[in-house]
């Protein structure tokens, strides 16, 4: 039986991929800031951690009573909305610290379990602002973009070792509390010269019709697991599969 790490399992993607492999007989170790144990349903294969993965500490801890697992997800994020120009060089490192040096600090503890046992997989959950520009997005855009080029070249540096290396880009998806993610940091950001195109801009988005839902997540990084391909990319939902099929 196969085990999977996913970080930031509270919510969202992390969650519902989590439920997604313990349904499919996975062992799951999920992992989160304030654990809980109601959010998945009670399984002798589930395993619920305390991590933060900005703290090199916490990491150490949860992968020392983990053990040897097969999969890591990195999908812990968080978002912001706001205009760059009001976004305080503090947020955007707040920002980065989370979305790509967390998700760098928890690969780079993980290879050498991977390397030496010549097997194991590392999916990164980025997003389809990285497929095309979206505008009040610009940091958390730069955060993602950056981890899609940090795995395109890792996954050619663990080739040699059997390690895969995979990238999800969920679309847009209104269900995830992006917003309310994103906390009190973005407070401030939509100064008022903003205003007014912000209120365009979120109207646009009210009208989506194709939207990401937490279980196209799930299923895209369950394929990406299973996927014994040199594929690198797995766009999840209807909107993000149409912008990469455009890109």
């Amino acid at each position: 039986m196969k085990t999977v790490l996913i970080t930031g399992c509270s919510s969202g993607y992390g969650l519902a991929t989590a439920r997604y492999f313990l349904e499919h007989g996975w062992q799951v170790i999920a992992t989160m800031r304030t654990p809980s144990e109601d959010l998945l349903p009670p399984s002798d294969r589930l395993r619920v951690l305390a991590l933060d993965i900005t703290d090199p500490q916490s990491i150490a801890a949860v992968l020392d009573v983990a053990g040897p697992f097969d999969v890591l997800v990195n999908n812990a994020g968080i978002g912001l909305m706001g205009a760059f120009e009001a976004t305080p060089m503090a947020t955007m490192r707040e920002v980065f610290d989370t979305n790509t040096f967390g998700a760098m600090a928890m690969t780079q503890a993980v290879i050498p379990g991977f390397r030496g046992r010549r097997a194991g997989t590392v999916v990164n959950v980025t997003s389809s602002a990285t497929l095309a520009p979206f505008p009040l997005v610009a940091v958390y855009t730069a955060s993602k973009t950056a981890v899609e080029g940090f795995t395109a070249s890792l996954a050619l540096e663990l080739q040699a070792f059997n390690v895969q290396v995979k990238l999800v880009q969920p679309g847009y998806g209104p269900s995830t509390n992006f917003a309310a993610n994103g906390g009190s940091r973005m407070e401030g950001l939509l100064p008022e010269p903003y205003a007014a195109y912000a209120q365009r801009v979120f109207a646009g988005y009210a009208q989506l019709s194709a939207v990401t839902r937490p279980v196209d997540v799930a299923e895209a990084v369950w394929r990406a697991v299973h996927d014994g391909s040199d594929r690198l990319r797995f766009p999840a939902g209807p909107d993000a599969v149409a912008l990469a099929s455009a890109a």
